[in-house]
């Protein structure tokens, strides 16, 4: 019997408190999924990933990044606490282009500031274009070979971070060489998707995406001797909270110029457009949710996914500087949720909140064990290469798959190959703008931004995938 106090009638959206902002609470609202708290735990060595990045590009010491990482992790939650259905992450695409852009700046305390201006204006374009409900408008506009352009140069920049002189294969190449290999084969392979359907054991690996990969490379790395073994701790972590506000946030290194946060606008856009990618992914998927599931309606507004993200980043960039941002969604996790979910009877899983929340939950409890953190720590550079290898993929492939012509083709290569070559620069961006005006724009006399706006006007999409919002787009 699952224990919650707040019942809903058959095809209604599951019970809150307040308005565009729906407050729901555990074993009030809907009960705890405990699968999902378990797959969530089991996941928690991707957060951690991060940490080597961290540490290894900002200073920061591993005590402070873990506090960080807990921290951001718990931030998750405000997404399904307060009625968004995104189980959210990282803005990982463009990780690369991030690192890039911050090795431009002294190492310390003016990289920080660098690192605090670039993810505020990303939280301000999240909350101005979430306040006026227009960011489905705007980012139509924005041409295929130029979002393209973003993807491919976020794809190349991540595989050149890993292979690149003195970087992580240099390092471990064996350990690096098996886990890429198995995550690729496990999550692309057309051969691992009918061993899936075949047998149990190979969808039980699948559904935890990054994290087999991760213990396969560990094995491997302590048989190879490219990971030292891990020195275990027991009890619970200690937060550095002190050292995280003076060491680390603006109240401690102090607030960036305006001049920092102007040179961060070029990146703020490209990694603005890779989220929005996320978004489209969201509302795809809890479409899924509601047509599986008619019994209960899952509400999604991308103008509240939009404010809750920019709440995130922008509290992050004044007290946690977070080196992969704040996204609205992480893919593989929102997958795990909503297969469970659609997969389950209403007895089964009564609401989707609860395993949408479960699964953040799990993660951050786990995270603020010792013994995790203490067994995972040394091979925290494995768990990030992996994360770049990955996404390196998913880039590359989603670049070239939007594109219809070679003329798209060439300014996406073209663009892609500067954005990897100076990361952060506006120089990227702006060659895309330039090469689409000068050579695709206007195409056979018909603009492709006035096709774009005409389609919209004649049938856009509905924001809301819901049987009746609240009117808060």
């Amino acid at each position: 019997m699952k224990f919650y106090m707040y019942k809903r009638e058959y095809g209604m959206e599951q019970p809150y408190w307040g308005g565009p902002l729906k407050l729901r609470l555990p074993f009030v609202h809907y009960p705890m999924e405990w699968a999902d708290f378990i797959q969530g735990a089991i996941l928690s060595v991707v957060p951690m990933g991060i940490i080597a990045a961290m540490t290894k590009y900002l200073g920061i010491p591993f005590g402070i990044a873990i506090t960080m990482v807990i921290i951001n992790n718990f931030l998750y939650l405000l997404h399904t606490t307060f009625g968004d259905p995104a189980v959210a992450g990282w803005i990982t695409a463009g990780i690369p282009l991030y690192i890039g852009y911050l090795l431009q700046f002294p190492f310390g305390p003016v990289r920080l500031k660098a690192l605090i201006a670039f993810q505020l204006v990303v939280g301000l374009i999240f909350l101005v274009l979430g306040a006026f409900g227009i960011a489905k408008k705007v980012v139509a506009i924005v041409p295929a070979s130029i979002k393209s352009g973003i993807l491919l140069g976020a794809g190349l920049a991540s595989i050149i971070r890993i292979f690149k002189p003195g970087s992580f294969f240099t390092e471990m190449p064996i350990t690096l060489s098996v886990s890429i290999l198995f995550s690729f084969f496990m999550l692309f392979s057309r051969r691992a998707l009918r061993l899936r359907e075949q047998y149990g054991i190979f969808r039980w690996i699948a559904q935890y995406g990054i994290a087999p990969a991760f213990v396969v490379g560990y094995i491997v790395g302590l048989i190879t001797k490219e990971v030292k073994p891990p020195v275990v701790h027991w009890g619970l972590v200690h937060w550095d909270i002190s050292g995280m506000i003076t060491k680390v946030s603006a109240l401690g290194v102090g607030f960036p110029s305006i001049d920092l946060m102007i040179k961060g606008i070029p990146l703020a856009i490209m990694a603005y457009i890779l989220a929005f990618g996320d978004i489209l992914i969201l509302e795809s998927l809890v479409d899924a949710c509601n047509r599986e599931r008619p019994d209960e309606n899952v509400v999604f507004s991308a103008n509240r996914t939009h404010i809750i993200t920019a709440i995130r980043n922008i509290v992050e960039a004044i007290f946690l500087p977070f080196l992969s941002l704040a996204g609205p969604q992480w893919t593989g996790g929102e997958a795990l949720v909503v297969n469970r979910f659609i997969n389950s009877s209403p007895e089964e899983e009564p609401t989707y909140w609860g395993g949408a929340t479960a699964l953040f939950w799990g993660m951050s409890i786990a995270l603020c064990l010792a013994i995790i953190v203490t067994v995972c720590k040394p091979a925290l550079k494995v768990g990030f290469a992996l994360t770049l290898a990955i996404q390196g993929w998913l880039c590359c492939y989603l670049a070239m798959e939007m594109l219809e012509n070679n003329i798209q083709r060439g300014i996406s290569g073209v663009m892609g190959s500067i954005i990897a070559a100076k990361p952060g620069s506006a120089l990227g961006l702006a060659a895309g703008i330039v090469m689409f005006l000068a050579i695709e724009f206007m195409k056979n006399g018909v603009s492709p931004i006035k096709e774009k706006l005409t389609n919209n006007a004649k049938g856009s999409p509905k924001e809301e995938s819901s049987k009746g919002e609240d009117g808060d787009h």
